[in-house]
């Protein structure tokens, strides 16, 4: 039992995952993984699994790659196949980095992940999320939203592999400073949690070569089986929570859609260029 309290098995959690995988796969194809692994349940102890070690069910491919001081070998989904696989390890949380395995050095994409201290209203958590949303359309970055199916809120940026870790990295930064110095009461980027209370934490470190984010449609290693869900912009308000939607109730959801909130996410053809960086202060 993975799920114990809402009585959901591991063929239940491979079924949604076999459901899910025509709008999952595009999400962490050729992406290096990071597990949690909760085979007793969400309720026990879950192990954090970054290397792939000596196993992994064959649907799952294996790529090595060069960290600090030395190789290590990851696990990577292509297919529902795969996914189900992970469902049969026990996995309740699926992790990818921000590039593919196919350019590494070159991520394809930005995440700035929205975290509140417990004290900050909900509406303030939209808020947030809305004001990201609309410095990046002020820069001419098209951006797309999901909750995290924790606290808050993940604003993805799509991109064309061009920019390099540094450049990523300086450029969510900057993002995400220039925000917290505008408003210092209502935001911050210091990751000490002392810093943090009553205030909502721009993390933007989830963009540096190694790190990573939850994937889209993942489950999440907590009660009640929540997924990190897709949103169209129009849907972000109030009445939406970053733990609303579960294995249980995310189909409803999906089978009452008109369109995917991000269809066209795997249309979006933009960069990080020199002038977006000068207008945060940088140098390109």
């Amino acid at each position: 039992m993975l799920y114990p309290a809402q009585g959901i098995t591991k063929r239940e959690l491979a079924l949604y995952y076999a459901s899910i995988a025509e709008r999952m796969v595009p999400q962490v194809k050729d992406r290096p993984l990071t597990l949690v692994r909760c085979p007793e349940g969400a309720d026990r102890e879950c192990i954090y699994m970054k290397h792939s070690k000596v196993w992994g069910p064959s649907a799952l491919r294996r790529v090595t790659i060069q960290e600090k001081t030395k190789a290590g070998e990851y696990l990577v989904a292509d297919s529902a196949e795969a996914l189900v696989s992970l469902a049969q390890m026990g996995t309740l949380e699926i992790h990818t980095w921000n590039s593919t395995t196919s350019k590494l050095e070159l991520p394809d994409r930005v995440v700035f992940d929205l975290d509140p201290d417990p004290s900050v209203s909900w509406d303030r958590v939209v808020a947030a999320a809305l004001l990201v949303r609309e410095r990046l359309t002020d820069l001419g970055l098209e951006s797309f939203v999901k909750t995290t199916g924790g606290k808050g809120f993940h604003i993805v940026v799509p991109l064309a592999p061009r920019s390099g870790w540094d450049e990523c990295l300086a450029f969510t930064k900057g993002l995400a400073g220039d925000i917290a110095r505008r408003d210092p009461k209502g935001y911050t980027i210091t990751v000490s949690k002392a810093q943090r209370k009553g205030k909502i934490f721009i993390d933007y470190l989830r963009n540096t070569r190694g790190a990573t984010s939850v994937a889209a449609y993942s489950t999440r290693a907590r009660p009640g089986a929540p997924v990190s869900t897709p949103l169209s912009w129009e849907e972000l308000g109030p009445e939406v929570r970053a733990d609303q939607f579960t294995i249980r109730n995310l189909p409803e959801r999906l089978a009452s859609l008109k369109e995917d909130p991000w269809a066209r996410y795997g249309e979006v053809r933009q960069k990080i260029t020199p002038a977006m960086l000068r207008a945060l202060g940088i140098r390109p």
